[in-house]
């Protein structure tokens, strides 16, 4: 088989030399290697003929070698000629560097011996210098080399890690999903061992997230890519997690705020990341959104700081945040806001201004079956206050079960709690004869005065 190969290979030379010499004397063929020099002859060196040649023959053997799936002995008769244009014709064609790259890989792991291996690495690495010297693309090729680095030099992370920085600072959203996982992975060897300081893990995975996100969103037509980065975004979750506890990320962070508390995108940073990881209750995330709601006001960390100041049960400072959070761009979301407040109002028992607010979501979302319940609630809990007899003491109820009854009618996912307010409160309409003195009867329309004011229907327990 060797034989018929290497016959193959002294034929295309023979031909490629008869070619030119035929062409020159009849002026009548154009011969290949005439057609690669007229494109650009700088390009193929001080002895343009002979680059042409062995180009020819290596990438011959090559495809030969490609067909077989990479079995045959092809490429041994592919090595000479590629070596040959790699070292005198470095310009004459980017295939040099990509078939060099599998080549090398080829005979590396065929070799026995660690020391041979070695050399092919060193080799497979210059490859990838060359080529950015030759072609530029220096952001792919650096990505690529990292790559070889990590792959078959493992701890040679120290020497990887400024490779795989500059790559994926020059392709951005452009680079290669593996490439960002090796990347990560030399970033939190070096944390380890102390070359690099912790924050670096935190900045570089938020870099690489933004990355992986994008690709991801891009991807969602296609799902061979899809299934790639997701798995890319998985691997690096998990190299994350060691050093995204809170405990670690409030240290990390707590530093850098007291340093520069008016650093703008280390707030944006700081307070995503905590809010990504659950450090919310933290007095780093509350500080540093109220921070940076001074320096640049959006109705996003507005809402973000109600939300917190919610927690911590300071209603009344909430309020201003969650009026301020409303000017967001999403209605959705405001009609949430607006019965965020709404439930402000109802725990300082201002209950009409909490009910204004509760309409007003209502007006976004008509079927938000947990507004209904809570004007419901907020009716059941007035009963007593909004009445002076055993009648009027006990109307406010009739309203109650109206908005739960009304809740269930609308919204499915909270019927069952509906329901179960019905249950509840249907106990406490009045009786039969409390109804009968009043001079009413069941079914009589009947307004339910005090701050409530709302018609309803006149019912007796049962």
């Amino acid at each position: 088989m060797k034989s018929v190969i290497k016959s193959s290979a002294i034929g295309l030379l023979l031909l490629l030399t008869f070619s030119v010499s035929l062409s020159a004397e009849s002026g009548i063929r154009t011969s290949t290697a005439q057609l690669l020099l007229q494109q650009d002859p700088g390009k193929y060196g001080s002895d343009s003929a002979t680059c042409v040649m062995n180009l020819s023959l290596y990438r011959e053997f090559y495809k030969q070698w490609r067909a077989s799936g990479f079995t045959s002995k092809a490429v041994y008769d592919a090595l000479t000629p590629w070596r040959w244009v790699f070292l005198n014709c470095p310009a004459a064609s980017q295939n040099t560097y990509i078939d060099g790259a599998a080549i090398m890989e080829y005979f590396m792991k065929k070799e026995k011996s660690e020391e041979a291996k070695d050399k092919y690495v060193d080799t497979l690495l210059m490859i990838h210098d060359q080529r950015i010297a030759s072609f530029g693309r220096e952001g792919f090729v650096l990505g690529r080399k990292g790559s070889d680095l990590a792959k078959y030099r493992p701890d040679a992370y120290k020497q990887a890690y400024p490779i795989f920085k500059r790559s994926v600072e020059l392709q951005g959203n452009e680079s290669e999903s593996f490439v960002l996982a090796y990347y990560f992975r030399s970033v939190t060897r070096m944390v380890d061992d102390g070359s690099l300081e912790k924050i670096t893990v935190v900045e570089v995975y938020d870099q690489l997230m933004q990355i992986v996100d994008f690709n991801i969103q891009a991807s969602k037509n296609d799902a061979e890519a899809l299934a790639s980065w997701q798995n890319v975004k998985g691997s690096i979750d998990v190299s994350f997690e060691p050093y995204a506890t809170c405990e670690d990320l409030i240290g990390i962070y707590q530093t850098k705020f007291d340093q520069t508390p008016n650093d703008v995108e280390l707030l944006k940073k700081m307070t995503a990341m905590l809010d990504s990881k659950g450090c919310t209750d933290s007095d780093l995330f509350f500080h540093a959104s109220v921070k940076l709601n001074e320096l640049e006001p959006s109705p996003n960390s507005s809402l973000m700081i109600g939300k917190m100041l919610i927690k911590k049960e300071k209603y009344t400072e909430s309020l201003p945040y969650l009026e301020e959070a409303l000017k967001i761009d999403n209605e959705i979301l405001k009609a949430d806001i607006l019965f965020m407040i709404s439930n402000v109002y109802r725990q300082l028992k201002n209950y009409p201004t909490a009910r204004k607010f509760a309409l007003q979501s209502l007006e976004i979302k008509p079927n938000n079956g947990q507004v209904f319940i809570s004007i419901g609630d907020m009716y059941a809990s007035s009963a007593h206050d909004c009445g002076d007899n055993d009648l009027t003491k006990k109307v406010a109820y009739w309203a109650a079960v109206d908005k739960y009854a009304r809740a269930r009618q609308v919204d499915p996912e909270v019927a069952e709690i509906a329901q179960g307010r019905i249950s509840t409160y249907s106990q406490q309409f009045p009786s039969s004869e409390t109804i009968f003195f009043y001079d009413l009867k069941e079914g009589d329309d009947y307004t339910v005065e005090c701050w409530i004011n709302e018609r309803t229907k006149v019912r007796a327990v049962k």
